[in-house]
């Protein structure tokens, strides 16, 4: 299996299973109700700012794998969209699973000596940092995830 296939198939783990973990997002978040997602416990992010905030950063790089520019802002990644319904939690959900499907698709596409070359500028390192970065991210994410859910 190719390096890029490797990453792809890690890429899918975190969110839809098969990691070492034994925890992803799509298992996790099953059964949530909207009303769980946006509940608060204390000043900890809500389990629907958490998927948006995975969401956010996973929309962000699968731009740039379909050849757009890298444009996303820290300030709006927990910004997401009131959600008032059931029909909204699943809107972000079933988003977030197409999304990481996609990228996961192009990851698999990617030549593997594209992995050591820049991500877009300098300052962001390799594609190989980035990717890797993100699935370090939406597992760190997953784990406040567990433990808001447990709390709620």
């Amino acid at each position: 299996m190719s390096l890029p296939a490797q990453i792809a198939q890690h890429y899918r783990a975190v969110f839809f299973g098969g990691n070492w973990t034994e925890v992803n997002l799509r298992d996790t978040l099953a059964g949530v109700s909207w009303q769980q997602a946006t509940a608060r416990v204390g000043s900890l992010n809500t389990i629907a700012a958490l998927v948006y905030h995975i969401g956010y950063y996973l929309r962000t790089q699968l731009r740039v794998l379909q050849g757009g520019a890298l444009t996303g802002s820290d300030r709006e990644s927990f910004d997401h969209p009131p959600i008032q319904s059931a029909e909204d939690w699943e809107t972000l959900l079933t988003t977030t699973w197409a999304d990481a499907e996609a990228a996961a698709r192009l990851i698999e596409q990617l030549p593997e000596l594209q992995l050591s070359e820049i991500f877009f500028a300098e300052q962001y390192g390799t594609w190989y940092r980035n990717l890797h970065g993100a699935i370090e991210h939406a597992h760190y994410h997953l784990g406040q995830i567990v433990v808001v859910k447990k709390l709620l």
